[in-house]
């Protein structure tokens, strides 16, 4: 995501956080949106399907006047209670608990007093047998329309609670950094952006590091959006003149839109930019370009050029394909339409195909290319064989739905959501099966059931991968100190 400058964050966070408490009587969660049922829970863990290989279910009882509070376990014989209104499990016990618990499911039983009267609740927890590629990579940074320059880029292990730094601010000198993605859910193949003077694109492949200038002579600007090939020669990418704007109208935030914007590949080989003229069209806004899981495609969102903001209302984009040249690192003239932004009335962004080449999943709002506050904003699937295309209304939240990775089995995703307090984007978990149904959608889980009742920070662009991309702190302020390579237009 390009970085851009706006204010107001010490007195937003100040005043949503004295809100928060008001509104709680002294406990910030009871603001939040917790589960349904007798016993209300937060984060929402009932009735969902995990996999055996993630962290805690760590959750608390969400309601004013709770206490007694019980909460038993059950799995193939196997019961853990625990006590207290604060349900936090010792890691070893989790896992021993899950043991060989894949393809059943967990029996939950509650109960605890409330307001002095005596209640009950259960539910289950579905156990898959598809695991779930350990790593996911995120920004950490305060919501978009306050701060830019104090942001991290951070690895967790989705397995334990550990998380480790892949780059900050302070290693920097506050320059912004952003995008971090991997290619084929790679550990050893990603990039990300260190943006401004000392900027470029640190490229992680096969564990070697390099930080280039991922733009030359006549680019709209430096690359921002895009997707590294399965070989990793390539990367295909947008180049964007973005620009933000606050809204004045009740409910929302802010609206973020492209004035220009065109596709361009990079050959990490050759140190050159390949500049093709159709897909760097006047007339077209080209943006969000990504490959299909054989790398023979390419994806991406286009829209007619009209006069922005003054129409942005009016930009609807398309999801389109075309054939890639893995030769030569050519995108084909001719453009097949995936799903059109005209023909249905609403606007596409994000594309992501999944590793086993049967799914591409996208993001629909109403209009527009970044939909960062648009509550209308849905996930949607295609399935590449047969053509259909389907809202997946099913886990749609009442706030905006956006960005997405794939688990390298196709069978997990991951999605950023504003979903409850409409401010902080989370990292939200899914199961698809092979019908492509997807299933109740968790939160990711955190050692303390406090964790998201008392967090400032969205989790942006959470990307999965099935291991560490060995990236330290030292590696950071190494490669921002680091000249960047030059890059030059292909001949």
């Amino acid at each position: 995501m390009k970085c851009f400058t706006m204010i107001y964050r010490s007195a937003i966070v100040a005043a949503a956080s004295l809100l928060l408490l008001a509104c709680s009587h002294g406990d910030p969660a009871t603001a939040i949106a917790g589960s349904e049922g007798p016993l209300v829970i937060y984060p929402d863990y009932k009735d969902v399907t995990i996999p055996a290989n993630i962290a805690p279910l760590n959750y608390r009882y969400a309601m004013a006047g709770v206490r007694k509070a019980r909460t038993t376990f059950t799995l193939d014989g196997k019961v853990v209670t625990i006590r207290g209104t604060r349900v936090e499990w010792p890691l070893a016990k989790w896992k021993s608990f899950l043991a060989d618990a894949a393809g059943k499911a967990i029996s939950v039983e509650a109960e605890a007093v409330v307001d002095g009267r005596p209640m009950k609740d259960s539910w289950v927890i579905y156990v898959s047998e598809d695991a779930i590629d350990g790593w996911l990579t995120y920004r950490l940074i305060e919501p978009a329309y306050q701060m830019w320059n104090e942001v991290s880029i951070m690895e967790r292990n989705i397995e334990t609670f550990s998380e480790t730094v892949i780059c900050d601010h302070t290693l920097t000198d506050n320059a912004c950094m952003n995008c971090h993605i991997h290619g084929q859910q790679r550990g050893d193949l990603s990039l990300y952006y260190i943006r401004g003077p000392q900027g470029g694109a640190v490229l992680n492949r096969d564990g070697k590091l390099r930080k280039l200038t991922l733009n030359a002579e006549g680019m709209l600007s430096g690359t921002v959006y895009g997707e590294i090939h399965p070989s990793g020669r390539f990367g295909v990418f947008s180049t964007n003149i973005i620009l933000p704007g606050l809204h004045t109208t009740a409910g929302s935030r802010m609206e973020v839109y492209d004035t220009a914007s065109d596709l361009t590949v990079a050959d990490f080989d050759r140190n050159e930019m390949i500049n093709l003229p159709h897909v760097a069209r006047a007339d077209a806004f080209e943006t969000f370009p990504c490959f299909s899981a054989d790398g023979n495609s390419v994806f991406y969102c286009v829209a007619d050029t009209l006069q922005v903001p003054e129409r942005v209302h009016e930009v609807l984009y398309s999801l389109v394909r075309a054939d890639f040249d893995a030769s030569n690192g050519h995108i084909s003239e001719q453009v097949d339409t995936v799903w059109s932004g005209p023909a249905n009335n609403a606007s596409v962004c994000h594309p992501k195909a999944s590793p086993d080449g049967h799914w591409l999943m996208f993001t629909v709002a109403d209009y527009g290319t970044f939909p960062l506050f648009h509550t209308e904003s849905t996930l949607y699937l295609a399935d590449l064989a047969t053509g259909e295309v389907r809202a997946l209304e099913s886990i749609k939240g009442d706030k905006s739905d956006t960005y997405h990775s794939w688990s390298s089995s196709s069978r997990w995703f991951v999605f950023a959501s504003k979903r409850g307090d409409g401010q902080y984007g989370k990292p939200y978990f899914c199961h698809l099966d092979t019908d492509g149904n997807p299933t109740k959608p968790f939160v990711l889980p955190q050692k303390s059931s406090r964790f998201y009742d008392y967090n400032f920070r969205s989790f942006n662009i959470p990307d999965l991968a099935r291991a560490s991309t060995g990236m330290t702190p030292a590696d950071a302020r190494r490669m921002f100190k680091a000249a960047s390579e030059p890059f030059k237009n292909a001949d």
